[in-house]
């Protein structure tokens, strides 16, 4: 008949080994470590979050002719005065704001000091894309756009490339954008343009989302949590029991 030997019962203690404490100690120091530059990087988002909102929540300002630093830039509520350049206008494949498919209208807006700014104009639906489909869209004359000032933005993860030939653009890359539209000195970022309804009721406006997440605490808790872990299987690893005493 097989028999069992039963689990230790007696008392137990702490004994630690010289290699799994070199690595227990370096793995959580590193943990440690990045839970703590996870909490700098939430101090720094929220300020940037901060900035940002209270550029926002400021009356619109008229932007200059030059932008040497368009990140100061970044959603400030601004207007510009010129001539659209219509023949030139870009096509970003994009959705509505209701979620509904669709391009984003960019067309150059010429100064009267001869600046060029890059208006992003609003959303057409798929089938109001070509132009003669859209007439009264094409304004004439001076105008004065109000909207948000935004740098280019970078090709994610999944994004497809642009595709200038077929004047159709998936992300915001401002100077190839920029030399498309025949502007290569224009000023390095785009100017969303706020709700104020079009003739002809297109492009609709308004459709720019900022959506300013800070996820660092999540991160940081997730560091930190991941070190306790570590430690508690490193000492219970070593909480063994004391060996009997021998006669």
């Amino acid at each position: 008949m097989a028999t069992q030997t039963a689990a230790p019962t007696g008392p137990r203690r702490f004994r630690p080994t010289l290699g799994p404490s070199i690595v227990t100690a370096i793995t959580v120091a590193l943990l440690l470590a990045l839970g703590a530059w996870q909490l700098e990087r939430m101090a720094w988002k929220q300020g940037l979050i901060d900035a940002l909102e209270a550029h926002r929540q400021l009356p619109p300002v008229v932007l200059p002719a030059k932008v040497d630093d368009p990140e100061a830039w970044r959603y400030r509520s601004v207007s510009v005065t010129g001539t659209f350049r219509h023949t030139d206008e870009l096509h970003i494949v994009a959705y509505s704001a209701d979620a509904r498919q669709g391009y984003q209208i960019v067309t150059p807006l010429v100064r009267a000091d001869g600046s060029t700014v890059l208006v992003n104009r609003g959303w057409v639906p798929t089938d109001f894309l070509d132009r003669d489909s859209r007439p009264d869209s094409f304004i004439a004359g001076e105008v004065t756009v109000t909207g948000m000032a935004r740098p280019g933005w970078p090709q994610g993860w999944f994004v497809p490339d642009n595709s200038p030939e077929k004047n159709t653009w998936f992300w915001g890359d401002l100077p190839a954008m920029a030399k498309a539209a025949h502007a290569p000195d224009a000023l390095p970022l785009f100017v969303e343009a706020d709700a104020t309804p079009n003739p002809g009721g297109l492009p609709i406006g308004g459709q720019s989302v900022v959506n300013l997440r800070n996820d660092h605490l999540q991160y940081a808790i997730t560091w930190f949590a991941l070190a306790v872990g570590v430690f508690a299987v490193y000492f219970l690893y070593h909480f063994k029991p004391v060996p009997p005493e021998k006669a």
